[in-house]
C-alpha cells in the first residue's frame, strides 16, 4: 500500500500543470458551493427571524372557526375572552399581546394626495402598551410618532406603502369596512407615523391603528382576532403548545394555539421549492468539476497506456494499478478541496460580515425572502465538511470508469498503443 501511495504522489508531481488545472476546476466548484449555500442559509435564517419579529410572533392563539377562514379575516369568529387569556399568559411569565385584523378600503383625498382614489388594505389593530413586548417595532420609526393608547384617529403606515400612495405624516384618509355584525362603518384617520423595518412584506402593506379604536368602530365588544405570543429563540414550541392548549381550552373550548411555522406554511413551502432549485444549480456545478476530473484521468490513461501495460507485464495486479490511479485522482480532489474550502471561507467572511445590497431589486420585486436590503451569509460547518469530502470522493468516483476501461485491454494492446 505504501508503494501505491508513493506511486500516486509521484504521478501527481509528474503532471503538475494538468494536476493544477483540474484542482482549480474542483476548487472553483467547491468555492461556489460554499458561497451559494452560505448566502441561502443566511437568507433563510434572517427571513425566519423577520417573520417572527414582525409578522407571526412565536405562537398565536385563534378561535378554531377563525383559523379555518383566516384568509377572509372573519370578525364574527373572534376570541371573546381575551383578557382571561392574557391574564393566564402573564401568570405563566409569557409575553403576549392582543391584535385585531380586518380588511378595509382606504379612501384617498385630492387635498392631500393630489387626486381622489382608493386602495384595499389589511388593517392591524394593536395595543400600543403591550405590542412592543412581542414585536420589534421600537426602532423602526422613520417619520412622525407611534400610536398612543386609546388614540381614536391615528394610523401608522409601512414606508413602502406610504411611498406608493404618496402619504406623509399629517395626511388624512377614510377607512371603510364592515363591523362585527356585518354593518358598514367609515372613519377618518390621520397618518401619525411611518415605519421602516427589515421585513419587506410589512413595509409594503402595513396599516396599523389602536385596538381600542377598532373595538369601538367595529363593535368588537372586547373580542380580538388573535393573541400573539413571544418565546425565547431556542424554545421547544411544540412542547409549549402542548402545555398551553389544555389551559386555554379550560377558558374556551374553541381556542387553539398555532406555531409560527403553522402560520408561515405557505412561505416555508416556497422556501423548500427554492432550495430544490438551488440544489440543482449546485449539482450542475459539481458535474462541471466532475467532467474536468474525468477528462483529466482519461487523458492520463491514454498517455500512459504503454506504461500501464509494462506494469501489468511486470506482474503488478490490476487492482493495485486501479488503486494507484484512484489515489492519484483522490490527490487531485484533496488539493482542489483544500483550496476550494479556503477560498470559500475567505469569500464567506465578506458575505457574513458585509453581505450584498439587493435593495434596488427587493423594492419592486418580491422574491419571497423576508429581507429588505442586505443579504448576508451564515457559517455552516456541515456544508464545509460535505464540500471537502465531496471533492475527494467525487474525484475518485469519476476516475474509476476510465481506469476500468483501460484495464480491460490486454497487455500486448497496451504495449503497442501509440
Amino acid at each position: 500500500m505504501k508503494f501505491i501511495l508513493q506511486l500516486a504522489a509521484k504521478n501527481l508531481m509528474r503532471y503538475k500543470r494538468r494536476t493544477a488545472i483540474t484542482a482549480v476546476a474542483i476548487a472553483f466548484g467547491l468555492m461556489m458551493y460554499v458561497f451559494v449555500d452560505s448566502l441561502l442559509v443566511g437568507a433563510e435564517l434572517e427571513s425566519m427571524r423577520n417573520l417572527r419579529w414582525y409578522e407571526t410572533a412565536s405562537l398565536r392563539v385563534y378561535d378554531t372557526a377563525y383559523w379555518e377562514d383566516r384568509y377572509f379575516l372573519p370578525l364574527d369568529a373572534s376570541i371573546e375572552k381575551a383578557q382571561e387569556i392574557l391574564d393566564l399568559l402573564k401568570a405563566e411569565g409569557i409575553a403576549a399581546t392582543e391584535r385585531t385584523l380586518f380588511a378595509a378600503d382606504m379612501i384617498l383625498y385630492q387635498e392631500d394626495f393630489g387626486e381622489d382614489g382608493n386602495v384595499s388594505v389589511q388593517v392591524t389593530a394593536i395595543n400600543p402598551d403591550t405590542d412592543f413586548e412581542v414585536y420589534r417595532f421600537e426602532d423602526t420609526l422613520v417619520e412622525g410618532r407611534f400610536l398612543e393608547s386609546g388614540e381614536m384617529d391615528g394610523i401608522v403606515l409601512g414606508s413602502w406603502f406610504a411611498e406608493d400612495i404618496g402619504a406623509k405624516v399629517g395626511y388624512w384618509v377614510t377607512l371603510v369596512t364592515r363591523g362585527k355584525g356585518g354593518f358598514y362603518e367609515a372613519f377618518d384617520m390621520e397618518v401619525v407615523g411611518i415605519i421602516n423595518c427589515p421585513n419587506p412584506n410589512v413595509n409594503r402593506s402595513l396599516v396599523m391603528m389602536d385596538i381600542q379604536a377598532a373595538d369601538l368602530y367595529l363593535a368588537m365588544e372586547g373580542s380580538v382576532s388573535s393573541i400573539d405570543i413571544l418565546l425565547p429563540e431556542k424554545s421547544d414550541l411544540n412542547a409549549i403548545v402542548g402545555t398551553l392548549q389544555p389551559k386555554l381550552q379550560a377558558i374556551d373550548a374553541n381556542l387553539a394555539v398555532y406555531t409560527w411555522e403553522d402560520l408561515a406554511r405557505d412561505y416555508l413551502a416556497i422556501l423548500g421549492a427554492k432550495q430544490g432549485g438551488t440544489g440543482m444549480i449546485l449539482f450542475l456545478v459539481f458535474i462541471i468539476a466532475a467532467v474536468g476530473v474525468s477528462n483529466t484521468m482519461l487523458m492520463a490513461m491514454y498517455e500512459r497506456m504503454r506504461e500501464l501495460g509494462m506494469m501489468r507485464a511486470l506482474g503488478m495486479r490490476d487492482r493495485h494499478i486501479l488503486l494507484a490511479f484512484l489515489f492519484e485522482a483522490g490527490g487531485i480532489g484533496l488539493l482542489g478541496s483544500v483550496v476550494g474550502i479556503l477560498l470559500g471561507c475567505l469569500a464567506n467572511l465578506y458575505l457574513v460580515n458585509v453581505g450584498f445590497d439587493f435593495g434596488f431589486m427587493f423594492r419592486d420585486m418580491d422574491i419571497g425572502f423576508r429581507i429588505q436590503n442586505v443579504m448576508r451569509g451564515a457559517w455552516s460547518m456541515p456544508t464545509l465538511i460535505k464540500a471537502f469530502a465531496s471533492g475527494i470522493v467525487l474525484s475518485m468516483l469519476v476516475a474509476f470508469f476510465p481506469i476500468r476501461r483501460a484495464l480491460k485491454l490486454d497487455i500486448p494492446t497496451c504495449l503497442h498503443h501509440q
